[in-house]
């Protein structure tokens, strides 16, 4: 028997008590992408002028290596923190909504993994085959 009156059962986060972790993150990761989203459009407004090997020791130094990461993880959390609030205001199925949690969840994560590849990649090898 649940004695808690109606306001203090309201009071909670939710069933899974996190909604307002979940709101934190996506503002914190909104923030922190604010300055780099600037870094990154500044850096690229400036590439068409510059050649391939230019791009590539662009990329290999280190800050930039360093925020170029950072701007591409932060981008796919956030992304992925947009789209599972998305899911759950807007799909009212309890299996389709399971599907699209794990399905963007992999998605972002293989594209996090796949996008880090590739910048190291080029920052080590050096672009080239």
């Amino acid at each position: 028997m649940n004695y808690q009156t109606p306001l203090a059962r309201a009071r909670g986060l939710g069933s899974a008590r996190q909604g307002s972790q979940d709101w934190w993150q996506q503002r914190v990761s909104a923030v922190a992408l604010a300055p780099l989203s600037l870094w990154m459009a500044v850096n690229l407004s400036l590439l068409p002028d510059t050649t391939y090997a230019e791009v590539i020791h662009w990329m290999s130094l280190p800050w930039n290596t360093i925020l170029l990461l950072s701007f591409i993880l932060l981008t796919l959390y956030h992304a992925m923190m947009g789209l599972q609030v998305v899911i759950e205001d807007y799909v009212h199925n309890d299996w389709m909504k399971i599907i699209g949690m794990l399905g963007i969840k992999i998605l972002t994560a293989f594209l996090a993994l796949s996008t880090a590849f590739s910048v190291l990649r080029i920052v080590f090898v050096g672009g080239h085959g």
